[in-house]
């Protein structure tokens, strides 16, 4: 997903089209990492200074509804960022220090035995947590 994407489906969708989603939409698009809501209105505060979070959730929760956006909690409190695009199945490895995420592209669900024990499995979502790199070289 891309700004433009996002946009264009946004008006597909017959929702309007603002500066304010757009930057909330670039934000994510610059930083290409799981982000907080706090982050998103530290960001937009210094151009949109009377905006809320009840206005940064709304729009969260819409661009998580549309696909534009996934969630994922870390520490207790709910993150977003672009949706992948990556088209095939796959899971992330995610940093708990900057919100970096990598792909994962065996599913450990292949070789798990719920299969076998005649559990129709219709989705799941699988996230290891730990710190990238640079994050650990840090510490």
């Amino acid at each position: 997903m891309n700004v433009q994407d996002a946009i264009e489906l946004l008006k597909k969708e017959g929702y309007k089209y603002t500066d304010k989603r757009k930057d909330m939409l670039q934000l994510f698009s610059d930083e290409g990492r799981y982000l907080a809501a706090k982050d998103v209105l530290e960001y937009l505060h210094p151009t949109y200074g009377g905006m809320s979070f009840d206005t940064i959730y709304r729009n969260l929760s819409l661009f998580t509804e549309l696909g534009i956006l996934e969630a994922t909690e870390l520490e207790g409190e709910k993150r977003f960022r672009f949706s992948c695009a990556v088209e095939d199945h796959h899971h992330h490895v995610i940093c708990l220090d900057c919100g970096k995420t990598k792909h994962i592209h065996h599913c450990p669900m292949d070789n798990e035995p719920v299969k076998a024990s005649g559990f129709e499995v219709v989705g799941h979502k699988f996230e290891i947590y730990g710190y990238c790199e640079q994050c650990s070289a840090q510490t």
